[in-house]
């Protein structure tokens, strides 16, 4: 019996598309499959939330936690930032898990206040599951097992689990495998109901939206090379946000493309509170700088979702005014909005504050890595496929805009576009003889 067959994948929800809601409904209220979801989601199994890039999850997760108050824990630190949320290694006390699991279990379980905060918790939402480890997941599972003192999964604990695994993988520099959650036994033990979204959100082109799929499987054909062919132009006109697979790149072209701009320079220092190490630890994290730099025209992106929804997470704009309070910005759109700063805040594993951040939540957008692109959505960018190490890479950077005419490329080759063969085979097997009736 090969390991995906003994996979309790669970209930599986493929849901087709509804042609009845337009765009404008699609933007403020859930589509038939999400809602769907959302009614698996008030029930009280495990429950594992997939789909591509642009499907929705987070937006259903929104409407899920309106009224409920579940922890919502993050794989990274600047995704706990970003959400608002705190981190899986914080809240189960895994630290870097020095000496193994067994280990780290013993340590954590010492812990009276970890103990008591997984005795009082009946829910965890983990975010970007796919970043996840096996191992680090298993210690967590055995860890709320143990505080819990309830041999069954999780001692009890719920877990709803988000992520698509298509996308970036777990980072384990002293692993020459990628240990996926779902090849470890803690996934068959966590009996996962599996909901898939199928409907993306982010685009309602056919053509491209056949192409991501491909990529996002790794799929090298005849259609995926015409389209990147027909997208080749290393110099674009008009406002777009240029995606480097390496930091470097990213941080020398956005200072030289503000260095050409010969208005005044506004240097606008960032406000912190907390314990200068928990500081530290946040500024390894932001989502902003130190010091964020500015000048009028500079090209910048807005890193929060506006309430009033004038703006998400990606929107790109051009600074017209620079105040002490406000800034405001001509969005690609056309639209000017002025935006005040905002508080980013990085909670403890008891989801207290421990450092807040205040400044314009506001990056230059030149330029930006296909990591920090993750979760964003882009009106127009250009992307250098070349230097691509990890599966899902060219499938991030590809799927940020939300249709063709947005995308441009640099250049790209053959070896830009693959998969993990077992995130294929594990999609596959969740993916058969899927039905759904109303």
């Amino acid at each position: 019996m090969n390991m995906f067959n003994a996979l309790n994948i669970g209930w599986h929800v493929p849901i087709e598309a509804n042609p009845k809601l337009n765009s404008v409904e699609l933007s403020v209220k859930l589509n038939r499959e999400q809602s769907f979801a959302l009614e698996v989601l008030k029930k009280d199994d495990n429950v594992f939330l997939t789909g591509a890039a642009g499907s929705g999850k987070s937006f259903l997760l929104r409407e899920y936690l309106k009224d409920r108050k579940i922890p919502v824990l993050a794989s990274t630190g600047a995704a706990a930032i970003l959400i608002g949320g705190r981190t899986f290694h914080s809240f189960f006390g895994l630290g870097i898990m020095e000496g193994g699991v067994q280990a780290t279990v013993d340590r954590a379980t010492e812990n009276k206040r970890l103990v008591s905060r997984l005795r009082k918790a009946d829910s965890v939402i983990i975010d970007e599951i796919s970043m996840i480890s096996g191992p680090t997941l298993r210690a967590a599972e055995q860890i709320a097992k143990k505080a819990r003192g309830n041999t069954t999964a999780w001692g009890g604990l719920r877990i709803i689990a988000v992520g698509d695994f298509a996308q970036l993988p777990p980072v384990n520099p002293h692993s020459r495998i990628r240990e996926w959650a779902f090849l470890d036994e803690v996934w068959e033990q966590s009996q996962f109901q599996t909901i898939v979204l199928k409907e993306i959100m982010r685009s309602t082109d056919k053509y491209f939206l056949n192409v991501l799929n491909d990529v996002r499987e790794g799929r090298m054909n005849d259609g995926v090379s015409e389209f990147l062919n027909s997208r080749v132009n290393s110099n674009p006109p008009g406002e777009l946000t240029r995606l480097f697979p390496r930091r470097a790149e990213v941080e020398k072209y956005n200072l030289e493309q503000l260095n050409e701009i010969k208005n005044p320079l506004h240097s606008i220092e960032t406000q912190y509170q907390g314990k200068e190490r928990d500081i530290e630890n946040f500024r390894k994290h932001s989502p902003i700088s130190d010091t964020i730099h500015l000048k009028v025209e500079a090209l910048i992106m807005l890193r929060q979702n506006d309430p009033e929804g004038r703006w998400v997470n990606g929107s790109i704009g051009r600074v017209q005014k620079i105040t002490p309070d406000y800034l405001t910005i001509r969005l690609t759109n056309g639209s000017l909005v002025e935006v005040e700063k905002s508080v980013f805040t990085l909670l403890d594993a008891e989801g207290q504050p421990v450092v807040t951040a205040q400044n314009f939540p506001v990056t230059l957008a030149w330029a930006m890595t296909i990591h920090k692109a993750q979760g964003a959505t882009l009106e127009r960018m250009l992307v250098n496929l070349h230097g691509i190490w990890e599966p899902g890479q060219a499938y991030v950077a590809l799927s940020r805009v939300r249709n063709p005419e947005g995308l441009f490329i640099e250049t790209w080759n053959k070896k830009s576009i693959f998969a993990d063969n077992m995130v294929t085979q594990f999609h596959s097997e969740f993916n058969k003889d899927l039905s759904f009736s109303e």
